[in-house]
Order: structure tokens, then C-alpha cells, then sequence
């Protein structure tokens, strides 16, 4: 079997008979059909049967087509990337994060920047247990992820096991997110205990993951309320806290344009913090473009925690200007 004879077979489907087929390869007639016999001797099948009409291709036809027609694609694919004129080879690119606004920031600003013919890039907002993996498995370049004395010892025990390292971002302040005309909103900080009177939101995880792989901070004077809606989209999660009185625990970081302006974050009563880490295999070399994308994440995560504290201050004028007027 060759790529020419899966060419005819296609080209007859396309045109609805051998003959106008022959001609718009600049083929004779016999040429293809001799082709077509040689290739349903090799297989076995019949791929049509000839009408006055053209050709009625068989269900085994139909079948082999398909086949044909992605094996086509593919090859063409794979001339078109190593027949650049300019031979230039596309860039890769692929990032695994928990669900982050500004590691989605950081690869908008990397987009920007990226001047290039052909690029082949990646963003996925997962869990840490499939961040780590993905990593693990090199299906991503960097994996964003957090550590926090809760789950640090396991953590950093998984990624020696995978031979993975890993590198500080920044560390944060756990803190609830909660919406703008929340009660909590007002206070300047709140405590696991305020938590505990609301429906708290989780992100979904595969089953049997440890809670040291959960996306929200583990505090282990907070008891999971009763009412718990799980999710597992960032944007979902965002939506339902701006517009319920429904409260997770996370980083606490506000991305401006990418976040829905009634949410807000509190800083947690907590002992406990968030290390933000960005994490690679120690056996692959980062590109110019992964490097790059690491400048941009550093200051997104800058310019996302001016911007907390931004819209932190204005929640809290606001409960004072409404207190006020009342």
C-alpha cells in the first residue's frame, strides 16, 4: 500500500468517477484502475462498484476511506511544517497550572510577545495531581503549583519520585474569596471558623487523590460545612462566588481583566502560607520561549497582587460609605 494509491481512492470519492479522477491527476484511466485492483488485492475488500452513473463506493470503501483520507492529512501535514520556505521549525510550547488567572495572564502576555510563522502552544487548567504528571510525563514544559505546611512533606516527596524540581514564585497569604456584598467582605481579615457558615466551593479532583493535591488551602481547624458545590472550571467557580454567598480558600490573587469584577479575597487567619512553585523534569532544558513565558508569570503575579489590594481597599470603602449612609 502507498500514499499514491490512498491519493486515488480519495480523488475518485472526490470527483464520483475514475475517469474524471484520471483527469485531474493528468493520469490515464487504466493507470488508476490498475492501482485501485493491485491495492483491493492486497487488502482483501472491494472499495466500489462501477455505475453508468460514476462509482458507488461499498461500506468497507466508505470504512478505508476515512483511514485514507487521515494518513493523507497527516502526510501533507508533516511536508507542509519541513517544507517551510523559510525552513524554519515551528516553536512548542506547553504549561500545566492549578487554576490560575495569572498563569492565564502570563501566557496571553506570552502570545504578544511571540513573533513567529508557526507556533504549536498549550495552556491547561487542571488539578496538581494531573499538573504534576503532565510534567512527569513531559506533555508540559512547566507545571504551576503550590506548596504550604500542610502539604509540602508529600509534595515535595512526589516530585523527588518523579525526578522533578521546582522553584519558587512568590509566597503568598492563604485568604477566602468570597463576593463584593458579602458579609465577610467588610473585615479586613477572617478566620476558618467565619468560613464554616457558608457553602464552600471545591474543585473537583480525580477519585482517591489525596487532599494534600486539592486546590484549596488545607486548614486543619476548618471543618467542610455541610453545603459544599464542587466544580471543576476556574470561570464556573468565579461566577458562582460573585453572585452567592458561597466562599473558597485559594491564593487570594485578583487578575485584572480576567477575573469577575464582584469577586473579591480576604487574607485567611492562618499560621499557614501558599508557596507558589513552578515545577519542570530535571532531565529536559527549557526553551527560549518556556523562559520567557516564566518572566511574564513573575509579573503577572506582581501586578495581580498590586491589584488585590486595589479592589481589597475599594470593598472595604464601600462597606464604610454604605454603613455611612445607613
Amino acid at each position: 500500500m502507498t500514499f499514491q494509491q490512498l491519493l486515488y481512492v480519495v480523488e475518485i470519492s472526490r470527483c464520483g468517477s475514475i475517469n474524471k479522477a484520471a483527469q485531474k491527476l493528468f493520469l490515464s484511466q487504466s493507470s488508476i484502475s490498475s492501482a485501485i485492483k493491485e491495492l483491493e488485492s492486497e487488502l482483501g475488500i472491494q472499495f466500489f462498484n462501477r455505475t453508468n452513473r460514476g462509482v458507488e463506493f461499498t461500506q468497507a470503501g466508505r470504512e478505508f476511506l476515512s483511514y485514507a483520507t487521515t494518513l493523507l492529512d497527516q502526510k501533507n501535514y508533516i511536508e507542509n511544517i519541513y517544507k517551510s520556505s523559510k525552513h524554519d521549525s515551528p516553536l512548542h510550547f506547553s504549561v500545566s497550572t492549578q487554576r490560575y488567572p495569572f498563569s492565564e495572564d502570563a501566557f496571553i502576555r506570552l502570545l504578544k510577545d511571540i513573533d513567529a510563522p508557526q507556533i504549536y502552544f498549550k495552556i491547561k487548567e487542571v488539578g496538581m495531581e494531573v499538573v504534576i504528571d503532565d510534567v512527569s510525563k513531559r506533555q508540559s514544559d512547566i507545571g504551576i503549583i503550590f506548596l504550604s505546611n500542610m502539604n509540602e512533606k508529600i509534595i515535595r516527596r512526589v516530585l523527588k519520585s518523579k525526578n522533578i524540581e521546582y522553584h519558587e514564585i512568590a509566597t503568598l497569604q492563604p485568604c477566602a474569596f468570597v463576593r463584593r456584598g458579602h458579609l465577610l467582605a467588610k473585615q479586613a481579615t477572617v478566620s476558618p471558623e467565619d468560613l464554616s457558615k457558608y457553602t464552600y466551593l471545591v474543585f473537583e479532583s480525580e477519585l482517591g487523590v489525596s487532599s494534600e493535591f486539592s486546590e484549596e488551602i488545607n486548614l486543619l481547624s476548618f471543618q467542610r460545612p455541610p453545603r459544599v458545590v464542587t466544580v471543576n472550571d476556574r470561570a464556573a467557580a468565579i461566577n458562582i462566588i460573585s453572585s452567592t454567598d458561597a466562599v473558597t480558600t485559594g491564593s487570594g490573587l485578583l487578575t485584572d481583566g480576567l477575573m469577575n469584577a464582584d469577586a473579591i479575597s480576604i487574607p485567611l487567619e492562618t499560621e499557614d502560607s501558599m508557596r507558589l512553585i513552578w515545577i519542570k523534569s530535571r532531565s529536559t532544558k527549557l526553551s527560549h520561549e518556556a523562559h520567557l513565558f516564566l518572566d511574564h508569570l513573575k509579573k503577572s503575579v506582581l501586578d495581580s497582587q498590586a491589584y488585590t489590594e486595589q479592589v481589597r481597599r475599594q470593598a472595604i470603602e464601600e462597606h464604610a460609605e454604605k454603613k455611612e449612609e445607613s
